[in-house]
């Protein structure tokens, strides 16, 4: 076969056709297949909501290439920033290939694509991602000398496993260690009148772990959180957020968020907890997470399992997750890939 008469196209997945649509949906699937062959398929008009609703401030650029009869999408590559003053130096960069289209040239097309569109946009860092399940993807940012600067996990909480009498305690042990505090809830999108402080309490995340990568803190304003809430609901994706506040001042003390999709009732993802330092060691991380997780397990039970991503030395996060009832369900390499190695790279291949 030849690899190099293989049709590479750059395509929008914002004004996609439908024939695009549904081979991209078909191609992503065959990936998940391999790397999550425990999860079901996702559904074209699903994949087509997350494809189409682009936050304004993500600039992101796409590539695919379609097998010889050009009825089906074979490799793809992703890259993409947020425009922001922070981290104008780092360009997010993905590269997905089918088995049998592996070790055949076509990610190092697809690495040069990526390459140009970092250097037109004066990015000089390239972050990447492998996964123990796939580990061709290990294997080739090796070759490239990349450095892998973050380990973690995919961890999974099966809920018949769950130690109800634990959570039952936190629960309880939550508003006697920290009776200056008071829990609430809100289900769906976030108050438009606290939009500014919630946008502040989400740049609490900047405190979790960033391992060695090259990576400054960055600032969620409102107007991102109005974006990521649109996307909430193009999406079709469902969140419960549990929330603290200081009694005496009424600011947020922490938060924690579950979200899961109708297409899959019974699964969940934990998405971030964070607390501010000033307010920590008082159980709060504890208490929001029995809260959400026992108010969502009663609104919704058919709900089977959790999962959430933690970093490997994120250890707060894992005393509590561990205790919960998490395991280790795939392993995440993040590498950093300065583009001028790429470049030596493509031109020593």
């Amino acid at each position: 076969m030849n690899i190099q008469s293989l049709k590479l196209q750059a395509i929008d997945f914002r004004n996609a056709t439908e024939r695009e649509y549904a081979a991209f949906n078909d191609f992503q699937n065959r990936l998940q297949a391999e790397r999550m062959p425990e999860d079901p398929p996702i559904p074209l008009d699903e994949r087509i909501s997350w494809l189409s609703v682009v936050p304004d401030k993500l600039v992101k650029r796409s590539w695919v290439v379609w097998d010889p009869t050009e009825t089906a999408i074979v490799a793809d590559a992703g890259a993409a920033f947020w425009d922001t003053d922070e981290n104008r130096h780092i360009l997010d960069f993905g590269i997905g290939v089918l088995p049998a289209y592996r070790r055949q040239g076509i990610a190092r097309r697809l690495l040069a694509l990526g390459a140009d569109f970092a250097e037109e946009q004066g990015r000089r860092l390239m972050l990447c991602e492998s996964n123990d399940r796939m580990p061709a993807g290990e294997a080739f940012l090796l070759r490239l000398g990349a450095e892998r600067r973050l380990e973690t996990h995919l961890n999974q909480l099966a809920l018949d496993e769950l130690d109800q009498a634990l959570v039952e305690r936190w629960l309880q042990e939550g508003p006697e260690r920290a009776p200056g505090f008071a829990l609430g809830f809100w289900e769906g999108l976030y108050p438009e009148a606290e939009l500014e402080a919630i946008a502040e309490l989400h740049n609490v995340m900047n405190t979790a772990p960033r391992g060695t990568l090259d990576l400054e803190d960055f600032t969620t304003t409102v107007a991102m959180l109005r974006d990521r809430e649109r996307s909430l609901v193009a999406d079709g994706d469902k969140r419960i957020t549990a929330f603290v506040r200081e009694r005496a001042t009424g600011a947020f003390a922490g938060f924690t968020e579950l979200f899961w999709h109708p297409n899959r009732p019974y699964l969940a993802w934990q998405g971030a907890t964070g607390v501010y330092p000033q307010f920590r060691n008082h159980g709060l991380g504890r208490w929001l997470k029995a809260a959400n997780l026992t108010r969502l397990m009663r609104e919704h039970p058919e709900l089977r399992s959790v999962r959430t991503g933690n970093a490997d030395s994120n250890a707060p996060m894992l005393k509590i997750n561990h205790a919960l009832g998490f395991k280790p369900l795939i392993a995440y390499g993040y590498w950093q890939l300065d583009v001028a190695r790429v470049r030596a790279y493509l031109a020593g291949a």
